[in-house]
């Protein structure tokens, strides 16, 4: 996945602080990131008269956590393989990792007799719905990195090696070089 610039910089922000040029209007709260400016989030009127035209993502809260609709994110970044899930009838994926439940014991066997199939993020472990990679955009970016730079470390190590294939190490020969190795066994009697 190729990150556009914006990316970092949402995955960073804290948004529903209140706006400090609207504090006395209701709706105020900072949940509008500005694709084009990537600087602080900002409320629904600092969109009207700051950002007009420009590419705009809407973050809302579910559980206390950050969400975007994948309707709108969909359209600028790849968000294959992140879990999505349906929040008052729309389709959305966190925005960062979440914390762990308490209770949750991943992998643990559950009281009925019947198999089911767990899927996990492959960042921080969190159980997944459905067969995803990534529990979060913030986790996918992480995974992906990560994927990166192991592919770089293997990628290196092989033309290391093909460097070095046909190159052996000088042999000498010293005095221990002749020594026989084992047991030395006696020839049989002759009779």
């Amino acid at each position: 996945m190729e990150e556009p610039k914006w990316l970092e910089g949402l995955l960073r922000t804290k948004f529903f602080n209140i706006c400090p040029r609207h504090r006395e209007t209701s709706r105020n709260e900072c949940n509008m990131f500005c694709l084009s400016c990537q600087n602080a989030p900002f409320c629904i009127y600092c969109r009207s008269s700051l950002h007009i035209d420009h590419p705009i993502l809407q973050i809302r809260r579910s559980s206390y956590h950050d969400v975007v609709r994948v309707s709108e994110i969909e359209k600028v970044l790849d968000i294959r393989e992140v879990q999505t899930y349906v929040i008052n009838s729309a389709r959305v994926l966190f925005i960062n990792e979440r914390p762990q439940p308490k209770n949750s014991s991943h992998g643990a066997a559950s009281s009925t007799t019947t198999k089911t199939i767990s899927y996990f993020c492959e960042t921080c472990c969190r159980t997944l719905l459905d067969p995803f990679r990534f529990c979060s955009l913030g986790c996918k970016v992480e995974g992906m990195r990560k994927n990166k730079e192991d592919e770089e470390e293997r990628l290196r190590k092989e033309r290391q090696q093909e460097t070095h294939k046909g190159t052996h190490p000088p042999t000498h020969r010293t005095s221990n070089s002749r020594r026989r190795k084992g047991i030395p066994h006696r020839a049989p009697f002759a009779s």
